[in-house]
């Protein structure tokens, strides 16, 4: 292959270069902090191409040169396109366990959570869930839910589901917080009101500064660290330390070690560290 000029795969619709992933590479570290390594060439090449076919250019080439000289809503497009998002309602079951002892301990207190990849919905209505049962009437919580992707952010507002997509759940939770569709809606789930009440949802990027004022008891940031290198992973857990209060808990997911931070956060539990 001759240097950047060779594609790197025949019948593609759009020609491909190793150029064209190094440029893409470097936007969304820059961007969003995800690292891509080179083992991503088939995924990126499948999901950007659909950013090619919806702006109408006919290479990357054109695609990248145009978005770099547009600082217009297409950039959050493309960083849609490059984010992975996979959950499940109660996904690492044991973190809800904990969180439901957590704050059973302090019923009476005003908690402020905070789930800093939403996703679709699952996990900040699994936190929502688990905070009204554990807290009951006499409690009360504010849960702010975010992610860096604006498109699986506004379905995780919406709180619709497909009825396959709750089968995890148990039938009294069903029943109890959410509400069946019918005629055109048959076969979707709505989250009830009264589950969303506490709840809020906005866009936010993990490499820039946090957009919150008072300080957060409890952090979801779970599967999120393992697209970023050492040194965002970092930056990242200093910004996420700023906005918690000492002895704050920090979930995170089932790959992710943070033992070069201890400095931040202690290991307290599977996956489960504290603010220090």
């Amino acid at each position: 292959m001759a240097g950047n000029e060779a594609p790197l795969a025949e019948n593609r619709e759009f020609v491909w270069h190793d150029a064209d992933f190094a440029r893409i590479k470097a936007l969304i570290y820059k961007k969003a902090g995800i690292s891509l390594h080179d083992g991503k060439h088939a995924m990126v090449y499948s999901r950007v191409s659909r950013r090619l076919r919806d702006t109408g250019h006919g290479s990357f080439k054109s695609y990248l040169d145009w978005l770099e000289q547009h600082d217009g809503p297409e950039w959050q497009a493309f960083i849609n396109t490059l984010t992975t998002n996979l959950t499940a309602f109660f996904r690492e079951q044991h973190h809800f366990v904990v969180l439901d002892e957590l704050l059973r301990a302090e019923r009476h207190k005003a908690w402020r959570i905070w789930c800093s990849a939403a996703s679709t919905g699952e996990e900040p209505y699994s936190i929502a869930m688990t905070a009204t049962e554990a807290l009951g009437s006499s409690g009360s919580f504010e849960l702010i839910n975010s992610d860096i992707d604006t498109q699986v952010l506004a379905t995780a507002e919406r709180g619709v589901y497909k009825t396959e997509g709750v089968k995890g759940l148990s039938p009294e939770r069903i029943q109890r917080y959410f509400m069946r569709g019918k005629d055109s809606n048959a076969g979707l789930m709505r989250v009830k009101p009264e589950l969303r009440r506490s709840m809020s949802f906005q866009p936010v990027n993990l490499i820039r500064e946090l957009p919150f004022r008072e300080p957060f008891d409890v952090v979801f940031c779970r599967n999120v660290m393992i697209y970023f290198d050492a040194a965002t992973q970092r930056e990242v857990l200093e910004r996420i330390h700023r906005v918690m209060k000492p002895g704050g808990k920090l979930f995170v997911g089932h790959a992710e070690n943070f033992s070069d931070a201890r400095h931040l956060f202690v290991l307290k539990g599977k996956t489960v560290y504290e603010r220090v």
